[in-house]
């Protein structure tokens, strides 16, 4: 299955979406709220793809929330769209938020 992450967002859009118990701890702790979410995968695009992860395939999608706050945000792909994590990237680990730096560099 390919993600379409124009199909994503229309289920992110509609609210026909979940969050993983996991995501809702973890952005609690760090302060994101389900509007930056939205906000991040409506304007975001996938910079990896993980097709056959233990969970069910899903890809991370880095955007921004209106507010200008970068955002990576890992979503399993629709029928069953799940939010499984959100967090700002950190930049020690990642070129631009877009790039995983090599773990050398």
């Amino acid at each position: 299955m390919e993600v379409d992450l124009h199909l994503i967002r229309e289920v992110v859009r509609n609210g026909n979406y979940q969050y993983a118990e996991h995501a809702v701890k973890r952005m609690t702790e760090r302060f994101i709220s389900r509007l930056d979410v939205e906000q991040a995968v409506s304007q975001g695009e996938i910079i990896e793809d993980y097709p056959n992860d233990k969970y069910g395939p899903s890809c991370l999608v880095v955007g921004k929330t209106d507010s200008g706050k970068m955002l990576h945000v890992q979503i399993s792909y629709p029928d069953k769209t799940k939010v499984i994590t959100a967090y700002e990237p950190k930049e020690d680990e990642w070129i631009d938020g877009r790039v995983r730096k090599q773990k050398d560099e």
